[in-house]
């Protein structure tokens, strides 16, 4: 087959569909890691650093990518706000992301964790759980954030299927229910105000004092948004969709969701080791092309910024990839 014949058919899985062998089968032979010298090595695997690498694998840049397949909304059902994937498990978008990526040979996939990297002449040694160790010029983190839940039982079973944390990925599938808040003071004001828009059945459950000035109390009463303060103790749920949240006081209210604003801290150590510098909020500080602190390091995803979605990683990934691309072009030219 020529390679103008192997294009038309789409690249390896054009060919895979020529040899007894699954596609899947053929992918994984073709992405053996049989080297330990790339041009960049990408860690995290999902949405942003994916996009990373098909902007460098277009480019024909050797690179690696790192993964340990846990990306935080992997217990969410469905994807939205994101044009052409509205309504797909996340799941799908990223298994589809990463046989499309690998279809540039320039690019191999890691099934592994990285424990540790560090400056080395003319680059960085990236270090894996395995044991392995690997070389690059430049460094992606796409590594996303680690959410901290609280001491509410049946919490984490329901986050991101119905305790929910953004209007824009979730909030249209809660539109005119019986929804709550889990926050306080001007987290629960900038939520609130939001919702209000999604639904009038609005309770904001701060689990303890209420930390709200007059002005915030008199919006909260105009747009009818009550408010409780006994603390949540637990949210019974049926496979994550909540049916009661339960308060220490005794009460037991019917929701259908609720967002909740939660710490969460860097899901990898890594860019912090290496001296990049953190937002006040706990992100990693990139520029506008998603450069951090440190020479040659780049971040792009949930790790580097708030605006939390799959879009956004998408679009920060393929920042990165292309700058990073443009720079190893000023240096090799």
């Amino acid at each position: 087959m020529t390679r103008r014949e192997l294009i038309k058919k789409g690249g390896l899985v054009g060919l895979a569909m020529t040899l007894p062998m699954s596609l899947s089968s053929f992918i994984k032979f073709n992405n053996m890691v049989d080297r330990k010298d790339f041009e960049v090595i990408i860690v995290g695997g999902s949405y942003a650093g994916l996009s990373a690498a098909m902007a460098l694998g277009r480019s024909l840049r050797d690179v690696l990518i790192i993964d340990g397949g846990l990306p935080c909304n992997r217990q969410t059902p469905h994807s939205h706000n994101f044009i052409t994937h509205d309504g797909a498990k996340p799941s799908e978008i990223s298994e589809k992301a990463k046989a499309q990526v690998l279809n540039y040979n320039t690019v191999k996939f890691l099934d592994d964790f990285s424990t540790d990297a560090k400056k080395i002449n003319n680059g960085f040694l990236v270090t894996t759980k395995s044991g392995k160790e690997f070389t690059a010029t430049k460094l992606i983190f796409a590594t996303g954030i680690k959410d901290i839940m609280p001491d509410i039982k049946g919490f984490s079973d329901a986050w991101g299927i119905s305790v929910i944390h953004c209007p824009y990925c979730h909030g249209y599938e809660f539109k005119g229910e019986k929804t709550g808040i889990v926050a306080n003071g001007e987290k629960a004001i900038h939520l609130a105000s939001l919702v209000n828009n999604l639904t009038k059945d609005l309770t904001i459950l701060t689990s303890g004092k209420a930390d709200f000035s007059p002005e915030q109390l008199m919006k909260l009463e105009k747009h009818k948004i009550k408010i409780i303060e006994s603390k949540v103790s637990n949210i019974e749920h049926d496979n994550g969709y909540i049916k009661n949240v339960s308060f220490d006081d005794g009460q037991k209210i019917p929701f259908v969701g609720v967002y909740a604003t939660i710490p969460f801290k860097q899901h990898s150590e890594i860019p912090i080791s290496l001296g990049c510098e953190l937002t006040e909020s706990g992100h990693i500080k990139v520029d506008f092309v998603q450069k951090t602190s440190v020479e040659g390091v780049f971040a792009c995803g949930d790790n580097a910024t708030m605006m939390r979605s799959i879009s956004n990683a998408v679009y920060s990934g393929n920042m990165a990839g292309a700058i990073v691309n443009m720079e190893l072009t000023q240096e090799q030219f």
